[in-house]
C-alpha cells in the first residue's frame, strides 16, 4: 500500500500529460489530423514504396517515384528485427502529434526526477518544456523526425546523470534504451547537437572525479557509457549502416565536380556550401524574442486583426472589411535576419525569470554544465552573423559542415533553461526567507531591466525586414509604413506582456514569503502562469486551424486534369514537373517522377538538374525516358506535354565517349546525342571489350516485367551491343543478370545503367537486394537480445535480489 502511494503522484502526473497532450491538440478526438506541409511531401515521395508494401507486405527499400530513383531509407523503410521502433511504438500509443507532445512531457519529467525535484514542480516544469514554442512550430510544419529527437534528449540526459550518480546500474539501462530510441528517431542533426550537451556534462563530472581522486568509479561510468553506446547502436544497426551507405551518393556527401553550374570554378568540395548551412542565422538582438515572443513580428504570415494599421491600410485601397480581415491574417511581419520563420524561438518570460532564480540559488555546480550548454548553443545559433565561432565549428569540428539551419542548435538552450526555471523554484521553496527575497529582488532587477532597456531603446530598431523592398516594389510606401507600425506595435505590446507575466509570478512568489500563500499554491500558481503564457502564444501558430480531414492528409493531392490524362499510359516513364522542379514531391505521388523533395536528395540527380536540365538540356530529360512534362497553361492549370522524343526504358548504343574524369561526364552531355552515343568514364569503359558497335535497325530490348526492386527485359539483337537503361544507377545492391548469369552494371550518362549485351535473345533482370539490410538486421537481433539480457539482469538485480 504504502509503495502504491509513493508513486500514486507519478502516474497521476503521466495521466495528466496524456489529457493535456489530447486537450491541446482536441482534433485528432474527432479523427481529424493535423496537416504538415514536410509530411504532405513525404507522403507524396513515399507512395510507391508504401503502395508496394500495402500490396505485397514485402518491402521493396527502392522507388522509382522520386529523382528518377533511390533507396527508400530515408523514406521510412521497415526492417528485420527493428524492435526498438516497436517499443517507440508503445511509448507513442497516442494520435499524432498529441505523440510527440506527450514525449516532450515524459522526457522531461524523468530528468527533473533525477536532479531531484519534487513531482509538482517536476509537472510543470514538463509542461514548460514541452510548450516551448519552437517545439510546437516543428510539429505544425511537420518536421516530426527533429521532434521526435527532441523528446528523447531528456531521457539521455537522465540516464547520463544517473550514471554519474553512481546508480550505474539503473542509469545504464536507462541510458542504453534512451540513446537507442534517440538514434530510432532518425534526426542526426538533433542527435549531433546534444553531444555537446553530454560532452560538457561529461567533462563537468571528469573535473568533479579529478577533484576528488574517483578515478574508479569515472572509468566506470565511462565504460557504460561506451557499452549502452554500441548496444544502443547495435539495434539500429540497418538504418544506421544503409543511411551511412546512401549519404556517400547523397547532396550531403562532397562534390565530385570541379566547377559551378555557372561554368565557375568551386571554392569547396564540401557538398554543402557555406552560405547554404548558414542561410538561417538567428539574428543577434533576434535572440530577445526567447524573453518576449515577437519583438521582431513573430513569423512570415502573422495574423493581424482590424486594429491593425494594415488593415487600415488594406480598407484605404477599397477592399471590403471582410475581406480585408482574411488578407491581413497572413502578413509578413517577421523582420528578424532568417529568411523564413514560422514562428518566434519563445521560451517563456516565466521560463526566463526563473532560471535567472535558479543561477542564484542552485548550489550544485551541475547548474553551469546547463548554462553553459545554454549560452553555447546561442553563441551557435547566430551563425554568419558570428562568423569567427561558426567557421572555426565548419572548417574543423567533424561532422559539424554536414547539417544546415545553424540556428536550430537552440533546441538545447529550450532544453537547458527550463532545467534552470524549474532548479529555480525548486531551490526558491529549500532556502532561507533573506535569501528568497535577496534573490527574488536580484531576478526581477535582471529581468525587468532587460525589458526596460528595450523600451527606452526601442528608437534604435529600424523595424525593416530583408524583403520590405519586394514589397515595396509590389504594394508602395504606404504597406511598409502600416507593415513598420505593425511591428512597432507588437514590439511594444509583447514587452508589456513579458513584463505582466514576470511582475506576476514576482508577486506570488513575494505573497508566499509574506505568508500569504501556502508552498503549494504558490507553485501551481506559477506552475499555470509559466504554462498558461507559452501556451497563449502556439496557440497563435499551430491551432485548431491546422487540421483537416484524415482524408486530406492521407490522400493530400488531387490529380488534375493532366495528371489523369498522364495515368491512362500504362507504359514506364518519367515524369518531369516544371513548376515543382526538384523541390515538389506532387508529380511522385501520381506518376515516377525525376524531381521529388528531401533533405539528402541523390546528389547525382541534383547535379544533373542544376547542370543540365535546369538549362533546358532536353537531351537529357530524353535519356531519363521522360515521356511527359508538367507545365502550367495559360489558364493557370497543369498542362501535359507529351514528349515524343523520350528514349524509352533502354537502347542500344553506337558509339562510347571515354572520360577520366566527373567534370568532363557532365560536360560531356552538354552536346551528347544520347540515343547513339553513351558517355562512361575510364574506370567502367576498361572492361568493356568493344568501343564501338554495329547497329541493328531491328535491335530492341523491351521491358515485361516491373516492381520498384526488380525490373525484367527482353533483348534482340543481331550483334554484340551495348545497352543504355533509364533507369538510376546505385553500385550498392543492384545486381544484373543475363539468362540467370550475373553480369556487371556499367555507370553511363552520370546517372544511367547500362550492360554489354551479346546478340541473340536474351532475358535481362534487375534486383534490388541490398546486403546492408541483411547485415545491419543480423546485427541488430543480436544486439536487440544482448540488451534484452541486460534488462532483465538489471531488473533482476534490483528488485528480485533485493527483496
Amino acid at each position: 500500500m504504502k509503495n502504491l502511494q509513493k508513486y500514486t503522484p507519478h502516474f497521476l502526473a503521466l495521466l495528466g500529460f496524456v489529457i493535456i497532450s489530447l486537450i491541446y491538440f482536441y482534433p485528432v478526438l474527432q479523427g481529424k489530423k493535423i496537416y504538415q506541409s514536410d509530411i504532405v511531401q513525404y507522403t507524396g515521395m513515399a507512395k510507391e514504396q508504401n503502395d508496394y508494401r500495402k500490396e505485397t507486405n514485402q518491402e521493396p527499400y527502392w522507388t522509382n517515384g522520386a529523382f528518377g530513383g533511390m533507396p527508400t531509407y530515408q523514406l521510412g523503410a521497415n526492417y528485420p528485427h527493428n524492435y526498438v521502433k516497436k517499443i517507440d511504438g508503445f511509448l507513442r500509443f497516442l494520435p499524432r502529434p498529441a505523440d510527440y507532445l506527450f514525449l516532450y512531457f515524459l522526457g522531461f519529467y524523468i530528468l527533473l526526477l533525477v536532479l531531484k525535484v519534487d513531482y509538482l514542480k517536476a509537472f510543470f516544469g514538463a509542461l514548460a518544456f514541452g510548450f516551448s514554442t519552437y517545439l510546437i512550430i516543428i510539429l505544425g510544419v511537420g518536421h516530426n523526425a527533429k521532434a521526435h529527437a527532441i523528446a528523447y534528449m531528456p531521457l539521455i540526459i537522465s540516464g547520463v546523470l544517473l550514471v554519474f550518480q553512481k546508480r550505474f546500474l539503473i542509469g545504464g539501462m536507462v541510458t542504453m534504451l534512451a540513446v537507442a530510441l534517440e538514434i530510432q528517431a532518425n534526426h542526426p542533426q538533433m542527435t549531433y547537437y546534444l553531444l555537446f550537451l553530454l560532452l560538457f556534462i561529461a567533462l563537468y563530472y571528469g573535473y568533479e572525479a579529478f577533484k576528488n581522486k574517483d578515478f574508479k568509479n569515472y572509468a566506470r561510468a565511462i565504460g557504460i557509457f561506451i557499452g549502452a553506446g554500441i548496444l544502443a547502436l547495435g539495434v539500429n544497426a540497418t538504418n544506421l549502416l544503409a543511411t551511412a551507405e546512401y549519404s556517400k551518393f547523397s547532396t550531403r556527401s562532397n562534390s565530385e565536380l570541379t566547377y559551378n553550374a555557372d561554368g565557375s570554378k568551386k571554392e569547396s568540395s564540401n557538398a554543402l556550401s557555406y552560405d547554404y548551412i548558414t542561410e538561417y542565422s538567428y539574428g543577434i538582438a533576434e535572440s530577445l524574442n526567447l524573453l518576449s515572443p515577437r519583438l521582431f513580428g513573430g513569423s512570415n504570415a502573422e495574423g493581424l486583426d482590424e486594429n491593425s494599421e494594415m488593415f487600415q491600410f488594406v480598407v484605404a485601397q477599397g477592399v471590403p472589411e471582410a475581406e480585408a480581415k482574411e488578407i491581413v491574417k497572413q502578413m509578413p511581419t517577421y523582420w528578424g535576419d532568417q529568411p523564413i520563420v514560422a514562428a518566434p524561438a519563445y521560451i517563456g518570460a516565466v521560463v526566463f525569470f526563473l532560471a535567472i532564480v535558479g543561477l542564484f540559488l542552485e548550489r550544485r555546480k551541475l547548474k553551469y554544465v546547463f548554462l553553459a550548454g545554454a549560452i553555447f548553443s546561442l553563441l551557435l545559433s547566430w551563425g554568419k552573423n558570428f562568423a569567427p565561432l561558426t567557421d572555426f565549428f565548419i572548417n574543423y569540428v567533424p561532422l559539424y559542415n554536414k547539417f544546415r539551419a545553424v540556428s536550430s542548435i537552440q533546441v538545447i538552450l529550450e532544453l537547458c533553461m527550463p532545467v534552470l526555471a524549474v532548479l529555480g523554484l525548486y531551490n526558491f521553496f529549500k532556502t532561507d526567507t533573506e535569501n528568497k527575497t535577496k534573490t527574488l529582488y536580484k531576478s526581477g532587477i535582471i529581468t525587468g531591466g532587460i525589458l526596460g532597456l528595450l523600451f527606452i531603446f526601442k528608437s534604435q530598431f529600424s523595424f525593416s525586414g530583408g524583403s520590405d523592398g519586394y514589397y515595396m516594389q509590389a504594394y508602395g510606401q504606404p504597406f511598409i509604413d502600416a507593415l513598420k507600425a505593425d511591428r512597432e506595435t507588437m514590439f511594444m505590446t509583447d514587452l508589456g506582456r513579458s513584463f505582466l507575466w514576470i511582475a506576476l509570478v514576482f508577486g506570488i512568489m513575494f505573497a508566499y514569503i509574506k505568508n500569504i500563500f501556502t508552498e503549494k499554491v504558490a507553485v501551481i500558481l506559477v506552475g499555470l502562469i509559466m504554462v498558461f503564457d507559452l501556451f497563449l502564444v502556439d496557440k497563435t501558430y499551430v491551432n485548431k486551424e491546422d487540421f483537416v480531414s484524415a482524408r486530406e492528409v492521407d490522400m493530400p493531392f488531387i490529380p488534375s486534369e493532366a495528371d489523369l490524362n498522364i495515368l491512362n499510359d500504362t507504359t514506364h516513364f518519367r515524369v518531369f514537373d516544371v513548376d515543382g522542379n526538384m523541390n515538389s514531391a506532387r508529380a511522385s505521388y501520381f506518376h515516377k517522377s525525376v524531381g521529388g523533395y528531401h533533405a539528402a536528395k541523390p546528389r547525382r540527380m541534383q547535379q544533373l538538374f542544376d547542370y543540365q536540365i535546369a538549362k533546358n538540356n532536353m537531351k537529357v530529360l530524353n535519356m531519363l525516358n521522360t515521356k511527359y512534362v508538367l507545365q502550367q497553361g495559360e489558364d493557370g492549370q497543369p498542362r501535359a506535354m507529351y514528349n515524343v522524343a523520350a528514349n524509352g526504358n533502354a537502347w542500344f548504343v553506337k558509339n562510347i565517349k571515354i572520360v577520366n574524369t566527373a567534370d568532363e561526364e557532365m560536360k560531356a552531355l552538354d552536346s551528347l546525342q544520347s540515343k547513339t552515343e553513351a558517355v562512361l568514364h575510364e574506370n567502367f569503359a576498361k572492361n568493356i571489350k568493344n568501343k564501338q558497335f554495329r547497329l541493328d535497325s531491328l535491335a530492341n530490348i523491351r521491358l515485361i516485367n516491373y516492381k520498384p526492386n526488380y525490373l525484367k527485359y527482353v533483348s534482340e539483337n543481331t550483334n554484340d551491343g551495348l545497352a543504355v537503361f533509364s533507369e538510376i544507377y546505385y553500385p550498392k545492391g543492384w545486381t544484373a543478370k543475363i539468362d540467370g548469369k550475373e553480369t556487371e552494371i556499367l555507370n553511363a550518362n552520370y546517372v544511367l545503367r547500362a550492360l554489354e549485351i551479346p546478340k541473340g535473345e536474351h532475358i535481362i533482370e534487375f534486383s534490388f537486394e541490398p546486403q546492408v539490410v541483411k547485415t545491419g538486421s543480423l546485427v541488430s537481433l543480436i544486439s536487440s537480445l544482448l540488451m534484452l539480457l541486460l534488462i532483465l539482469g538489471g531488473i533482476y538485480g534490483t528488485y528480485f535480489k533485493k527483496k
